[in-house]
C-alpha cells in the first residue's frame, strides 16, 4: 500500500519495558523536555490514534500543547490539532471523555461492523463512527485515514495497537523513551505483547538516533524505507508539506 500515510509509533515505557504500573494512578515516563517534543511529533502530524483502552485508563486530551505550534498550524490551513483516532471492538465509551469533549477537531471512531449502530447511537453526536468491517484491521484504518486526506499518522498506544501496527508491517518510523526505573510487575501493561514482528535477529531495525532528554532517552528506530534517515530530513519533510484538510 504505497498511497497510505507514514505511520509513526511513540511510546515510553520503563527499564524493563513496562509502560504503566499495576496502579490506577497514571505513571510519568517522561519528563518535561520529552514531553515538548512529543508536542512537536503531534504538531507536525495529520492524526494521532490510541486504543480504546488508552482513552478509558487515561483520559488523554491528544491536543498540541504550544499556542505557537497550533498558531503556526492553522496559519498553514490546517486545524490547531491533529485529527483524534481511535479504534475500539464493543463500542463502549464515555462521550464526556477528554478524547471527545476537548479541541475543535475532527474525531474518528472505527468499530466493528457489528457495533456500529450501537457506537453510533452513543458517540454519534461526539465523533465520526466509521465501520471498519469484521474485524476492524490497520490496513482497513489507514486506507480509510488515507482517503480522508491524512498523509502522516502518530500511533500513540497502548501495547495491544502497537502490536498491531507492527505485526501487520505497517509502522514507518518507532519513538521510543526508556525512563530510568523499574516496575517489576507482572500485572502491569507492556510496550509489547507476543507477536510475528517483521523485524527480528534476521532482519534488525535501524538505529536513527540515540538522544538523552535529562533523564530519559530517546532511540529512533526506521522500521521502513520511507523513514528519513535524520531529524533534519524528517523536519524539513514536515515544514515543506503543503496544507490539505482532513475529511470527517
Amino acid at each position: 500500500m504505497t498511497d497510505r500515510p507514514y505511520v509513526l509509533l511513540s511510546c515510553a515505557m520503563s527499564i524493563d519495558g513496562y509502560i504503566d504500573d499495576a496502579t490506577a494512578q497514571r505513571l510519568l515516563l517522561s519528563n518535561a523536555e520529552d514531553l515538548d517534543r512529543v508536542d512537536a511529533v503531534r504538531a507536525g502530524c495529520d492524526a494521532i490514534l490510541v486504543g480504546a483502552a488508552t482513552v478509558r485508563r487515561d483520559d488523554p486530551r491528544l491536543l498540541v500543547r504550544s499556542e505557537g505550534r497550533r498558531a503556526d498550524r492553522v496559519a498553514r490551513g490546517l486545524p490547531p490539532s491533529p485529527v483524534k483516532v481511535t479504534v475500539t471492538g464493543t463500542g463502549d465509551l464515555d462521550p464526556t471523555a477528554r478524547f471527545f469533549t476537548m479541541g475543535t477537531g475532527d474525531k474518528l471512531v472505527y468499530c466493528p461492523s457489528g457495533t456500529v449502530t450501537k457506537a453510533r447511537e452513543r458517540l454519534g453526536a461526539v465523533a465520526t463512527v466509521v465501520d471498519g468491517g469484521e474485524p476492524v484491521t490497520p490496513a482497513a484504518v489507514v486506507a480509510d485515514l488515507a482517503a480522508r486526506g491524512v498523509r502522516r499518522l502518530m500511533v500513540e498506544g497502548g501495547g495491544a495497537v502497537h502490536v498491531q501496527f507492527l505485526t501487520a508491517g505497517l509502522a514507518d518510523e518507532l519513538h521510543l523513551v526508556v525512563a530510568p526505573f523499574f516496575v517489576g510487575d507482572a500485572r502491569a501493561p507492556r510496550f509489547v505483547g507476543d507477536g510475528r514482528f517483521p523485524w527480528h535477529p534476521d532482519r534488525p531495525a535501524r538505529v536513527l538516533e540515540v538522544r538523552r532528554i535529562d533523564d530519559v532517552v530517546l532511540t529512533r528506530y526506521a522500521l521502513s524505507d520511507r523513514c528519513p534517515e535524520d531529524r533534519a530530513t524528517e523536519d524539513r519533510a514536515t515544514e515543506d508539506r503543503p496544507a490539505e484538510g482532513v475529511r470527517g
